[in-house]
């Protein structure tokens, strides 16, 4: 992606701002124990504007107000060759500013200097408002240096604004570049998810398929996981956010993998569930197709001018239905979805925003209504069934955890769904045949 998305982004939020300040910090670096970091990855919204990798920077956003026209200004660290040949290359202000296209740069050690005289004179101070407890207490630092020069004419910003609700607005819709960055996603993570179906066989561990998904990932260029997968066989995929993927997978069950991965910051989101021998059972079958009636018609339901919900009510109707025709719930299909008795099987939303994050920046509800789609905007779409034993639960039935779930993009004229794994009855058996 060149820079040139990026500074459009940075323009479209100066017009926003007007005669304010906006101050956007990247991630710290976390120390995973005494002097081991965990994998650096930068914050999501500081990525969005600058695509700048390193961490201790800052942009600072600094709107035209009839004087002065409106510029974006990078804090970075400085070249320091010595640091460059234990922990690799730097870019530098000098660098940076011309690499990703700001108007200015400077040395990360001037920052707190500056930033009083940017503020200067400025009507809003915009800032992600209490996310980080010591970037509050900066910033309030820098206004109240501007305050206490008032004698001398000098006005600090008289209104604080959260600048998130801003840029969550900007990231719900995704630009060409971005859609085509979660393409690219969504294929290596296909990818992975079929060589996972393919080398499972009964007695291997959960995270021997996890390590497959992995090798498959990094082999194609992703960096890395976009979120601790989940690889639960058997009643495992019963538990929602199963992460131990450490138990051996026993033949004439079903393993529920719910794992993506990240390139270049953006997130695939994808879950599949398979026979760990190859062959389902009638009942795994039975649960299946129903599961991926209800992923149809959510799907069906996601187009633009239809709200967020939709798709979610349309699910939770074939779900129900299909608890019925299991005997798994009995009585009126409308009463049963009013009183939530589904909710035994299948608790949670049908699918979420997906973009940088995993679960990605937006609102999902305006006021009192649930967000509109539109074109441009990014969902998953995963419904599900969990099936837990009990007295009550039919022994064939019992244990049985599916949820399918693919990323969807809204179109002009409806939606695509772009991740493409094995999904069908047939096709899943149909890749992990081994003859």
């Amino acid at each position: 992606m060149s820079h040139a998305h990026f500074l459009a982004r940075r323009k479209r939020l100066l017009q926003t701002i007007g005669n304010g300040v906006a101050i956007i910090p990247t991630a710290p670096e976390v120390v995973r124990n005494r002097d081991a970091h965990y994998p650096y990855r930068f914050d999501s919204y500081f990525w969005y504007l600058s695509g700048f990798p390193e961490p201790e920077a800052v942009i600072v956003l600094v709107g035209g107000n009839g004087r002065t026209k409106a510029k974006s200004i990078l804090f970075c660290r400085d070249k320091h060759e010595e640091r460059e040949i234990w922990d690799g290359y730097r870019y530098g202000p000098k660098a940076a500013k011309s690499a990703f296209g700001f108007d200015a740069a400077y040395s990360i050690e001037q920052l707190d200097k500056k930033l009083p005289e940017l503020l200067v004179d400025r009507d809003t101070l915009w800032h992600a408002i209490g996310h980080d407890e010591a970037w509050d207490a900066r910033i309030a630092r820098a206004l109240n240096e501007v305050r206490a020069q008032a004698r001398a004419g000098k006005r600090a910003p008289r209104a604080v604004h959260d600048l998130r609700a801003e840029l969550d607005a900007m990231r719900l819709r995704k630009d060409e570049a971005e859609l085509a960055i979660m393409q690219r996603a969504a294929d290596i993570a296909s990818a992975g998810h079929a060589r996972a179906m393919h080398a499972c066989r009964p007695g291997m561990a959960e995270y021997e398929l996890e390590a497959e998904l992995s090798y498959e990932f990094r082999k194609r260029g992703a960096d890395g996981h976009a979120y601790s997968p989940i690889v639960a066989g058997g009643a495992n995929a019963c538990v929602l956010h199963y992460v131990d993927n450490n138990k051996l997978l026993n033949d004439h069950t079903l393993v529920l993998i719910d794992a993506g991965c990240e390139v270049a910051g953006y997130a695939a989101d994808i879950t599949r569930t398979f026979p760990v021998n190859g062959r389902f059972t009638p009942a795994q079958k039975d649960v299946y197709e129903i599961v991926l009636a209800a992923q149809a018609a959510a799907i069906n339901a996601t187009a633009p001018g239809r709200h967020f919900m939709e798709a979610h009510d349309a699910a939770v109707r074939v779900l129900t239905q299909g608890l019925v025709d299991l005997k798994l719930l009995a009585g009126d299909l409308d009463n049963l979805i009013e009183k939530g008795d589904f909710r035994r099987f299948y608790m949670h939303r049908t699918g979420h925003w997906l973009g940088l994050d995993v679960h990605d920046a937006g609102e999902y509800k305006i006021g009192n209504d649930w967000t509109t789609l539109q074109p441009g905007m990014t969902v998953t779409v995963e419904p599900g069934l969990y099936i837990r034993p009990g007295a009550d639960i039919p022994a064939e039935l019992a244990g049985i955890g599916i949820r399918i779930e693919d990323d969807v993009r809204v179109t002009a004229d409806g939606c695509d769904v772009y991740t493409t794994a094995p999904k069908t009855v047939a096709e899943i058996e149909e890749v992990m045949r081994h003859d």
